[in-house]
């Protein structure tokens, strides 16, 4: 913990304002423990590379619900209840819920979350929002404010489409460079103690925007947020790529893929052999025509839950920096020519 505690920033003389590391990270002397996890998905997703590990996969797109809304909301509870299950936990066990989705007032998490009776902070940092989750969740738990959390995230293809491009029934023509929306959700309960992975570490991104303007085209509008919170995370506490490995992003699919590793070179950062990103984990691109990659809420949160977390626990990755990416997208302000912005949150995972 030394490494990078002799540069944290102290802002008094309480145990959590020592943490402060750098610019924009935290480093927690005490971690706090993803104590375990859950991942729901649809039927594309469970067609994918990694669709034996997801705890559930619904063949039915709408979930049993009459709207694509409604089945996302119904992903989350399905999510959020596996990962209270698989620790024998109710919802009245945990103190707060950290969700959120990319729908207009995160109406998925708001009525997923309902019937939990769990005190909620809604966010929303588009297809970043299971890194925020895992932050703000981790700085209660390891600030003391609440024994056990959880973190939700969520996104659906046919929800997603019809608010931010076109109705599913349109059937609009795709360029290459689009990511197809991940129809899942991914749910983590964090407490104190002992867990099988830790969060030792969080590096908050800031709003970069390098002026995209192409709706179709997400991984170029993150890519630059991406390589912004990565080299402020190995600036803030002092380390190379070689110390991590894997570095893990979350939505930016090939093209995103392919400007991160070229921005982060001109910073003086080659992280070639540690990258990897969900958006190309969760799908077969030659085989199931999604063109660049996954991208949603979903992607990341699933992919973690599903395949990265137990890599870790298994000591197969001693430690890992988890990148969710988001697009900062809405229609209003498309429609009104500005740029897309875009967002990164780092967490350092440790088993």
């Amino acid at each position: 913990m030394s490494e990078f505690l002799e540069r944290s920033h102290t802002a008094g003389t309480s145990g959590a304002a020592s943490q402060a590391v750098g610019r924009q990270s935290i480093g927690f002397t005490r971690p706090p423990a993803i104590l375990g996890g859950a991942s729901v998905v649809g039927s594309k997703e469970g067609d994918g590379p990694l669709g034996h590990l997801f705890d559930r996969v619904n063949e039915d797109p709408l979930c049993g619900k009459s709207t694509w809304e409604q089945a996302e909301s119904e992903m989350q509870r399905q999510a959020l209840a596996l990962a209270l299950g698989k620790l024998s936990l109710e919802p009245g066990d945990v103190r707060y819920l950290f969700a959120g989705d990319l729908l207009g007032q995160i109406i998925a998490t708001s009525f997923g979350a309902r019937d939990m009776e769990i005190p909620l902070f809604g966010l929303y940092g588009a297809c970043s929002t299971i890194g925020e989750a895992l932050q703000l969740g981790a700085m209660a738990v390891g600030g003391g404010y609440a024994g056990r959390v959880a973190c939700v995230a969520s996104s659906h293809l046919g929800s997603a489409e019809k608010q931010f491009r076109f109705p599913m029934g349109y059937g609009n023509q795709r360029p290459l460079s689009a990511t197809w929306t991940v129809t899942g959700a991914g749910a983590f309960i964090l407490g104190e103690g002992e867990g099988y992975v830790r969060i030792t570490g969080i590096t908050t991104g800031k709003i970069v925007d390098y002026g995209v303007k192409d709706s179709m085209n997400m991984g170029a509008c993150m890519a630059p947020a991406a390589a912004d919170t990565i080299a402020g995370n190995l600036e803030d506490f002092g380390r190379e790529p070689e110390d991590y490995d894997r570095i893990i992003t979350g939505d930016l699919g090939a093209v995103g893929k392919e400007i991160l590793l070229k921005l982060l070179r001109e910073r003086g950062y080659d992280i070639g052999r540690q990258h990897t990103d969900c958006g190309l984990e969760i799908y077969d691109r030659k085989r199931q025509d999604v063109h660049s990659g996954g991208s949603g809420c979903g992607c990341a949160a699933a992919t973690l839950s599903a395949y990265s977390l137990d890599q870790i626990a298994e000591g197969h990755w001693r430690r890992v920096l988890f990148v969710p990416t988001g697009a900062l997208l809405s229609t209003v302000s498309f429609n009104e020519g500005e740029s897309v912005p875009g967002i990164a949150h780092g967490v350092v995972l440790e088993g």
